[in-house]
């Protein structure tokens, strides 16, 4: 059989051979199970951080174990088919993991409880055989560990994170293993939500499983095969077409950083990409090469993430999104999926072990978002040199914010809440407002959270003036204020409270993360955007403001009737808009009108002033401060 760059096709039969109609019905029906089994998921779970943030994920994947679909991202089958090869596998077979340094790559830190199911078809002699995989993986509130919700901010070790599982049966051939699942949920403060959470993603994934086998029953294995050779070669030919034609030949580097790692003071945790794109004549092909070296060294806090397995295969995947900015049109980057036919195209170059990405065991991982997303804004930046900016300015990252304690009846709880942020002001337009990383993930609804948990939230919003100023302005944070009626914790597993989220081309940084107990009051402090068990009065309101995308092109150039509009719509205030855009606004904020004569001379003394070549990117002020005062990085510069 024809050997793939990255594996092996399944069948002999070029894409072109292939049905183009029977490749959109296999291509839809796929994406048709992964949101069933996704739905199924959501209905039936039972943890907040599920069913209501839907901080999960579905995949599906072919026997060679390339996935299949695009719409998010997920984790591999890679260490469930190393660990038990598929003809051992049987029909009501579920696997688990979550060990981080077993999963090759796939699972960044130990709440991610994955699950996959093989899909059976059978032989002329009537034996089932693997033909695919059907993959969930999700954040679950606890699975042991030094601290409630398994992400304790100053670990020094993978063990005090929680309990380790490589892969497993957990199922076998339709049985339950009743001893496993109880090691789990005896090792968690929530055991019958884990337990819940669990029953949800099996179920869901073996009904994923039948759904996909009936697709192979109706059009025949072969068939089947050849539409989802067709489906990668499509992507492969479509992101060579379409992307990285965008990309002039040559290399290029850039770097940004995570600020702290929970253990050691505040710091540049340096990570680097050198981005190589090699010409159509290259003896390797056309693609892209994403060489790490230069990334810091591993932290002893758990900001690491362990990219550097399965030859990158996670990260290639995760990262690839970032490049459909280069699409024609927004329109067209919304239709672009990112599956394994992205793989072909990247090359990844890994530094020695003992990295922010190629952490030694045990090294602690469970803040490991501050790597990897903040990959995927090194990789734009990288590519916003190669390509004169013409791509977004840095977005938000996430964060998970929370209280914990005892209820009004007396009982445990926790609650955990991924909030997002504003994303970079783009080449043709401003930044979306409080968007969410993970894709499909959102706040929890206040009526949930306020009959459910001791504390009320006063107000949700956007955080004003928190968008990056530029010709295109960065997206706004969340602005959300809770107030306790019983006394308990507040946690925080956040970055971007000391590095805003950059700007680009004259665009300026967003504003950081920030956390504010009983802002005004008499015991007002801010807290450490890493903090695990912060004590919280009842009756002390906490303020959250999420960070704000950076902006693109100079704000000096942002037309007036555009500021005033942000500032009628309680996205900048007349402060703002005289301070960031040289616009003086008068009347009341609802109201408001522009004094073109005063802003013209503003606007103009502002001009005299700009340093005649500014760097390429603005990171903020945050970045002196961890520099030791330089305003920006040698690689800021063309």
């Amino acid at each position: 059989m024809p050997q793939h760059p990255y594996g092996y096709r399944l069948t002999d039969v070029p894409a072109s051979d292939v049905d183009p109609v029977l490749v959109e019905i296999v291509e839809g029906y796929l994406a048709s199970v992964e949101m069933e089994v996704e739905t199924a998921i959501a209905r039936t779970s039972r943890s907040p951080m599920i069913r209501d943030a839907h901080d999960f994920r579905a995949g599906i994947h072919d026997r060679h174990l390339r996935k299949l679909t695009g719409r998010s991202y997920s984790a591999l089958v890679h260490p469930v088919a190393r660990d038990f090869p598929p003809e051992t596998m049987r029909p009501g077979d579920v696997f688990f993991h979550n060990d981080v340094y077993e999963s090759e790559g796939g699972i960044g830190h130990l709440p991610d409880l994955c699950v996959t199911v093989p899909v059976f078809a059978t032989s002329d002699d009537d034996e089932p055989y693997v033909v695919a995989f059907v993959q969930a993986f999700g954040h679950h509130d606890d699975i042991g560990g030094a601290v409630p919700g398994s992400m304790p901010s100053h670990a020094t070790s993978v063990f005090e994170e929680g309990l380790m599982v490589p892969p497993i049966r957990l199922w076998d051939a339709g049985a339950p293993n009743e001893a496993a699942l109880r090691i789990m949920t005896r090792n968690s403060r929530m055991p019958e939500s884990l337990a819940a959470d669990l029953d949800a993603e099996c179920s869901a994934c073996l009904m994923g499983a039948r759904r996909l086998g009936e697709l192979f029953d109706r059009y025949g294995v072969p068939t089947v095969e050849a539409a989802f050779d067709a489906i990668l070669d499509h992507t492969t030919a479509t992101y060579r077409r379409e992307i990285l034609s965008k990309i002039p030949v040559g290399s290029y580097v850039w770097e940004d950083y995570a600020e702290h790692d929970g253990v050691d003071e505040p710091r540049l945790h340096t990570q680097r990409i050198t981005l190589t794109r090699t010409p159509a004549d290259d003896l390797g092909g056309e693609r892209l090469i994403i060489d790490f070296t230069g990334t810091g060294p591993q932290a002893r806090g758990p900001i690491n993430h362990c990219g550097d397995y399965a030859e990158g295969t996670f990260l290639k995947k995760w990262l690839a999104p970032i490049l459909r900015n280069l699409a024609e049109t927004p329109e067209r980057m919304a239709e672009l999926d990112v599956n394994e036919g992205v793989v072909p195209l990247i090359e990844m170059h890994f530094p020695e072990p003992g990295t922010l990405l190629t952490p030694v065991f045990p090294a602690p991982t469970n803040a490991r978002t501050f790597v990897i997303l903040r990959l995927l804004g090194v990789l734009a930046g990288v590519v916003a040199k190669a390509v004169d900016g013409a791509m977004p300015a840095d977005q938000e990252t996430i964060r998970y914010t929370g209280v914990y304690g005892q209820d009004l009846e007396g009982n445990a709880y926790l609650m955990r809440e991924v909030l997002g942020g504003g994303s970079g002001g783009r080449p043709h337009g401003d930044g979306e407002d409080t968007i969410h990383v993970v894709p499909d993930s959102r706040n929890l609804p206040t009526e949930f959270t306020e009959s459910r948990f001791p504390f009320r939230v006063e107000s949700l919003g956007l955080a004003v003036d928190s968008g990056g100023p530029g010709l295109h302005r960065g997206g706004l944070g969340y602005d959300k204020q809770i107030r306790m009626l019983r006394d308990g914790h507040f946690m925080s597993i956040a970055d971007r409270s000391i590095l805003a989220c950059w700007g680009v081309k004259g665009g300026k940084a967003g504003q950081p993360f920030s956390v504010t107990i009983d802002p005004g009051g008499p015991t007002e402090r801010e807290v450490d955007a890493l903090a695990d068990s912060e004590p919280v009065r009842a009756g002390e309101l906490i303020r959250i403001r999420t960070t704000g995308g950076g902006g693109w092109g100079d704000p000096l150039l942002r037309p007036y009737d555009a500021v005033v509009r942000d500032v009628r719509w309680g996205k900048v205030s007349v402060e703002g808009a005289a301070r960031d855009y040289g616009v003086v606004v008068t009347g009341p904020a609802e109201r408001a009108a522009v004094d073109v004569a005063a802003s013209d001379e503003l606007r103009a003394r502002r001009r005299a002033d700009c340093e005649p070549e500014p760097a390429f990117f603005d990171r903020g002020p945050g970045y002196a401060r961890l520099s030791g005062g330089a305003v920006s990085a040698e690689v800021d510069r063309l």
